[in-house]
This record gives C-alpha cells, sequence and structure tokens, in this order.
C-alpha cells in the first residue's frame, strides 16, 4: 500500500466514496483488480416510506432533506434489486473474504434464499443477531426488537480472528464465581478442563468468545445530537458495531467495501482502524456525509497529508449515476 495519510498509524491514502449505483460501480472495481476481505452491505430494509436526514440543528427529520426512497414494491421487487447486486459483491470478495448481509424481519428471510442462490448454501458461516435497543412494542402481538446480519465467505479460508478482544464477553458472575476459584503465580482467576485427554486452561479476565446475540451496540449513539457520531443520516449504524466486525473479519492491511454506504458508518471506522476502505452509495446526501466523516477523522488525527483522503470527494470509475 503506497504511502498516504496515516490513521491510527496505518496508511488509507486511496480510501474514497463513489457516487452511484453498485450494480455499475462494481463491475469497474473487479475490473480495476480491487479485491474486500471484508464486504459489509446495510441495504434500504424495503419498510415502505421515505427517509430524510437532518442536517441542521432544530430541524424535524420529517422536514428533513430527502436521503433515500425506502420502497422497492413486494419483497419479490425488493430480491429482483438485491440478487443482481449481491452477485457483484461476490466478485469483489478476497478468496478468504465474507460478505455481511445487514436486514430487518421484513425481507431477511427471503433474502437468504437469494443469497443462497448466489454464494451457494454451503457458504452460509451463521447470523448476526443485533439488538439496536429502540422501536415500538405490539401490544397484539410479539415485538419484533432486533435486526439480522448473515454471514457468507467467498472461499474455503474465512478470515476471522477469533481471539479479537471485541469478540470476548465477560463471563457470568455465577460461573466466576462457580468454576474460576484458582489463581496462578501472578494472581489471575482461572479454571482448567480436560477435553480429550488435554487440559485447558481458561483466565477469567479474558473473558468467553461472544456468541451470535449482539445487545452492547445501542443504536442510541448513532442516532442521538446528544452524541459524537451521529450525523442525522436516517437508519445510521453505531460505529460500535461496525468496530466489532471489521476486527472480527479484517487485518490491518485488509481492504474493507461497502456498497451502499449511506452515512460512511463502515467507511469512518475502517479508516479509524487504518484499512484501505471504499464506500459506494446512491444518494447524493449520503456520500456527502461519508466524505465529510472521512475528513473529520484525518483533521482529528492532525496528518499533514489530509486533503489527499478529505479531498476524495466523488471519484467515479466509469460511469457515474446521480440519484434524481
Amino acid at each position: 500500500m503506497s504511502k498516504g495519510a496515516q490513521v491510527d498509524g496505518h496508511a488509507v491514502n486511496g480510501s474514497r466514496v463513489l457516487e452511484g449505483d453498485c450494480l455499475l460501480q462494481l463491475p469497474e472495481l473487479c475490473q480495476r483488480g480491487e479485491r474486500f476481505e471484508l464486504l459489509y452491505v446495510d441495504p434500504p430494509f424495503n419498510a415502505g416510506g421515505k427517509r430524510r436526514a437532518r442536517l441542521a440543528s432544530g430541524v424535524e427529520r420529517a422536514r428533513g432533506t430527502l436521503a433515500y426512497d425506502d420502497h422497492f414494491g413486494d419483497v419479490d421487487d425488493f430480491l429482483r434489486m438485491l440478487e443482481p447486486r449481491l452477485a457483484a459483491m461476490r466478485e469483489c470478495l478476497a478468496p478468504n473474504g465474507s460478505l455481511w448481509l445487514h436486514l430487518s424481519h421484513h425481507t431477511v428471510h427471503e433474502a437468504k434464499v437469494a443469497a443462497d442462490r448466489v454464494f451457494g448454501r454451503g457458504a452460509f458461516q451463521g447470523e448476526i443477531i443485533w439488538i439496536p435497543g429502540n422501536g415500538g412494542r405490539r401490544r397484539n402481538g410479539p415485538s419484533v426488537t432486533h435486526q439480522t446480519i448473515l454471514v457468507y465467505a467467498r472461499g474455503a479460508q474465512l478470515l476471522w480472528n477469533a481471539d479479537d478482544a471485541s469478540l470476548r464477553e465477560p463471563y457470568a458472575e455465577t460461573s466466576l464465581r462457580m468454576h474460576f476459584r484458582e489463581r496462578d503465580e501472578s494472581g489471575r482467576r482461572y479454571r482448567e478442563r480436560t477435553i480429550g485427554g488435554k487440559v485447558y486452561r481458561y483466565y477469567a479476565d479474558a473473558g468467553r468468545r461472544l456468541g451470535s446475540v449482539w445487545a452492547d451496540c445501542p443504536a442510541m449513539n448513532a442516532n442521538t445530537p446528544l452524541t459524537r457520531e451521529t450525523t442525522g443520516y436516517p437508519t445510521q449504524k453505531p460505529e460500535a458495531l461496525l468496530e466489532r466486525i471489521i476486527r472480527a473479519a479484517t487485518l490491518p492491511d485488509s481492504r474493507v467495501l461497502d456498497p451502499m454506504c449511506g452515512s460512511g458508518t463502515t467507511l469512518a471506522v475502517a479508516a479509524r482502524l487504518g484499512r484501505y476502505c471504499v464506500g459506494v452509495d446512491l444518494s447524493p446526501v449520503a456520500c456527502q456525509i461519508a466524505r465529510e466523516r472521512l475528513r473529520a477523522i484525518l483533521e482529528y488525527t492532525g496528518s499533514s497529508t489530509k486533503g489527499r483522503l478529505a479531498d476524495a470527494q466523488l471519484q467515479s470509475l466509469g460511469r457515474t449515476d446521480r440519484a434524481v
């Protein structure tokens, strides 16, 4: 990777935002030889309505700037939009790369069938149940208070950092009290288990591996004017969620792609962690906000070469289709 702006000690020169339809932009990236270890995509949920951005203080979101239309028709219309784009995304993945497809209950079941067609059922690695911590509660039936992230592998060897601290959580107090009764010479509490004739030692302060239900990355951090990361863009995802995903599925020299990048949370976190990243979005509002977030990262780090990334602007590879 060439020298460029420094964020967290790693070069991120060349990271950029492309305005247009990812169905057109992604083949251009592939033709240029770009492949990505992580592809996170958070498409519109087809929940209906128009989504507006609150770009100025004191402006109600309902009166804000139109960001995107969250309606494709019925679920079959949504799948006709999504499936060819999934195929384009698959071609952009590195052999050890993974796709993280973020959806809601409106389309996740049908979208998984479509993703199975594109990637093959054997490529499905599992799902993350994300609990945003907000949303309405029904009185006449079960409330839907989670979203689902489907994870697919490009090839047989999935890049996965199982021991990263972001993928661990504290042991329950009951477990600590009942099982972690021994201490080593440095005073660390541990327990030992014998499995298949081999003794394994587990330290209490290392925590246990995180499961598939993530409830500790609240959406409120990204959707209230009281927090640093809020941009006013609708349905913005919290940085903590994207940081865990990026740490789980990439290395410092990995490449990250978000083909429907919205406010640019994926790009902002990837750049902060030193990863090369590319974002694509059809919405000019989204592209503007994403560029501003990248610029803010470089201004915060005080890089002398911040202009290279801050002025990446809207770089077009081939044809650019602007939203109207």
